[in-house]
């Protein structure tokens, strides 16, 4: 378990998390979202020591990261995959750090062949693609098969089968009763691997909930509607809080009202409904919405 008490972190002047309060339960995969610079990396620095607050706590299984007398076999990190000496082998750099906890020479071939770096163990992690680097950072994580596991952009850089390894694997571990902070900026993928979110907007924690109810709030109901009166229906539905848009020929998206609404008001106008279907909204969808107000760097619209 991971806890969090008025966490807070300044550079001179800047504050990049700002008294923030949080637990990640173990059972279950995390998701920690946020946009750039809302403190997410700073915050994760913080939970492995790299960084000190500047006021508040952060508890790792009860205690301080630092104060573990052997951490590796309490949390295992992934949060920079280049962090590795270039001239190294992967087998040789997971070994060196095995040594620093007596871990032997089984578990690292273990952690090769779970996370797939068989047949370039022996190879010098300089060359290493950026995928591979990944698989790597993960098998040092796993190296002390720790109670709690922080992954920073674990997919980042993975092929279509290493994405879905990789979702597979923390789920798994979660099964088993462990803590698994996730990070990541794909949201179509957290969606389908966390069971929790913790998105930090500017330093803040604004959303702390299970994944469908950060969709439900953050999100209108939307419904597709096709009929052969579609202008029609559309004047009808028009009002404050109501959105009509036009996709195709007989077709409405209505964001705002609710299926039953909108075939009660074509019932009683005597509007032939052909399809009224509501449409699951997006968690990357629910994610604008809820960051709107809180991203640091935005992108100008090319005209």
């Amino acid at each position: 378990m991971i806890t969090a008490e008025g966490l807070t972190k300044r550079y001179g002047p800047r504050t990049a998390v700002d008294g923030i309060d949080f637990t990640v339960r173990p059972g279950l995969v995390t998701g920690f979202l946020g946009p750039n610079g809302a403190g997410k990396s700073t915050t994760m620095r913080m939970i492995v020591g790299l960084d000190r607050p500047t006021a508040g706590s952060v508890l790792v299984n009860g205690r301080p990261y630092a104060e573990h007398r052997a951490p590796l076999r309490e949390v295992g990190a992934l949060l920079d995959a280049k962090a590795v000496h270039t001239g190294r082998t992967a087998e040789h750099h997971l070994l060196a750090l095995a040594a620093t906890h007596r871990i032997g020479r089984r578990r690292v071939r273990e952690v090769i062949e779970l996370t797939g770096l068989e047949s370039v163990a022996r190879k010098r992690v300089g060359g290493f693609s950026l995928g591979m680097g990944q698989r790597l950072g993960i098998a040092a994580a796993l190296l002390g098969d720790p109670a709690t596991l922080l992954l920073d952009e674990p997919v980042n850089g993975l092929d279509p089968e290493g994405v879905l390894w990789v979702r597979t694997l923390v789920r798994g571990l979660a099964a088993e009763g462990r803590t698994i902070l996730l990070s990541s900026h794909l949201m179509s993928e957290m969606a389908m691997t966390a069971d929790h979110l913790i998105v930090l907007g500017r330093g803040r924690v604004i959303a702390d909930a299970p994944v469908d109810a950060v969709v439900s709030a953050g999100t209108a109901p939307r419904v597709r509607v096709r009929s052969p009166q579609s202008s029609k229906l559309a004047d009808l539905l028009s009002g404050p809080g109501v959105s009509v848009m036009r996709s195709e020929a007989g077709l409405l998206e209505v964001t705002g009202l609710e299926a039953h609404a909108i075939g009660d008001l074509a019932a009683f106008n005597a509007i032939a409904v052909h399809e009224l279907t509501p449409a699951n909204a997006s968690l990357e969808e629910a994610y604008l919405a809820l960051t709107a107000d809180a991203v640091e760097y935005r992108s100008e619209a090319l005209g």
